[in-house]
């Protein structure tokens, strides 16, 4: 088989998955993803991040072709989420005398999963491990995004195995490197990625890329997504962008709701935004639009504006997730507004309130509820100047 190298002895070996359609059961995957994994061939070989275990047969049979019979003498777990983690156990099988090599807070985790692993082999902190004419070092970055998680730097060629940063969905469709396809494809599925999943820990996010900063590096290569060779400056810039929470231009409107009346609301809403200058308008029906799309713009833009009708004195439920992650995520340098609609006595726009309360949200306008369908004039002009407002707040 024709074999994917990163350098001479270095290969990519990972997998495509486009079965799956929910990323860890709740994030919707229309492009697919990718689990990368490498293999380094050297006196001693050293196999970096395994892959979801439903490609296992794949996966080895890739391995085997470049080992030729060779064993593997190092698994490097850089993370111990399942999906690097699931094939650890058939990869222990295939090869049992395999050194299982990860960091202090590595093994807990990994053996809670997967049960006991008995050759294992703990590195610090910059510690490096010689595999020949290649040098393996260690760099912690915890909390990106669970608490063991670390990067592997590999000080001969300059690559640094990333894992989750520097990554994005998206199945590698024949290009596994930046410069072999269509950058605009995939920057979407990237930033959809991070906020989805780093975003909650952006600020360590940030470190860790200025840990990496003092490293002469040639290539990125993530456990998601395209490995980076020519396009560095891009990718680090994009991460930066995005860790240091820097906003674009441009207003996310976003509504739920039963009969239609929130959604002419939303529309009215998004008018007044873009007569006052906004030209990146988004408009979403959360009943419609999986809620990692919407968090991805929300990441992307200064302006929110969210709108749910009352539904039992509540607001509409599917919008109960997206404000859940709001506050969990907590997106910075905002500017919100509220709107909705009401039939008797309400509950959309106070339950938004009380979330936008809880999360420290930047109300820049006062909040807009309607009763019934918005057939009056001053409820088509609150609303227009509602969107008015927080687009002038968001130019200014």
């Amino acid at each position: 088989m024709q074999q994917i190298k990163l350098t001479e002895n270095i290969y990519y070996v990972g997998v495509n998955d486009r079965r799956t359609e929910l990323f860890e059961n709740h994030i919707e995957l229309p492009n697919g993803v990718s689990y990368n994994s490498y293999l380094i061939v050297d006196e001693k070989v050293a196999l970096i991040d395994p892959v979801e275990a439903g490609f296992i047969e794949e996966y080895l049979f890739k391995i085997k072709s470049v080992l030729q019979g060779r064993k593997v003498d190092y698994l490097i777990i850089n993370h111990d989420e399942p999906d690097h983690s699931s094939s650890i156990a058939a990869v222990l099988r295939e090869w049992p005398e395999v050194q299982v090599v990860g960091n202090a807070k590595t093994f807990a985790p990994l053996e809670a999963f997967y049960g006991p692993i008995e050759n294992k082999k703990t590195v610090a902190e910059s510690e490096t491990l010689s595999l020949g004419k290649h040098t393996l070092q260690f760099f912690m970055v915890p909390m990106v995004h669970w608490p063991e998680s670390m990067v592997t730097y590999e000080q001969t060629s300059g690559i640094v195995f990333s894992n989750d940063a520097f990554g994005g969905f998206g199945a590698l469709n024949g290009g596994i490197f930046d410069d072999q396809v269509n950058l605009a494809f995939y920057e979407d599925d990237m930033r959809r990625y991070y906020a989805n999943i780093v975003g909650k820990v952006a600020m360590q996010a940030l470190k860790a890329i200025e840990k990496l900063g003092g490293l002469e590096i040639k290539m990125i290569a993530p456990s998601h997504g395209l490995v980076w060779r020519s396009n560095l400056a891009w990718v680090i810039g994009k991460y930066t962008q995005w860790s240091k929470q820097e906003s674009e231009e441009g207003v996310v409107v976003v509504y739920g709701s039963m009969h239609g009346n929130t959604g002419v609301m939303a529309d009215i809403v998004a008018r007044g935004a873009a007569e006052a200058g906004i030209k990146e308008v988004k408009v979403y029906d959360v009943a419609k639009t999986e809620v990692s799309f919407i968090m991805s713009d929300i990441w992307k833009y200064k302006g929110v504006i969210i709108g749910a009708c009352a539904h039992y004195a509540n607001m509409f439920p599917d919008m109960t997730l997206l404000t859940h992650e709001i506050n969990e995520f907590k997106p910075k340098d905002k500017c919100y507004g509220l709107f909705g609609g009401m039939s008797w006595s309400g509950g959309g726009v106070k339950a938004l309130s009380k979330c936008a309360e809880e999360g420290k949200w930047n109300l820049v306008a006062d909040s807009v509820e309607v009763k019934g369908a918005p057939i009056r004039e001053e409820d088509w002009d609150r609303l227009y100047n509602l969107g008015k407002a927080v687009a002038e707040a968001v130019k200014g």
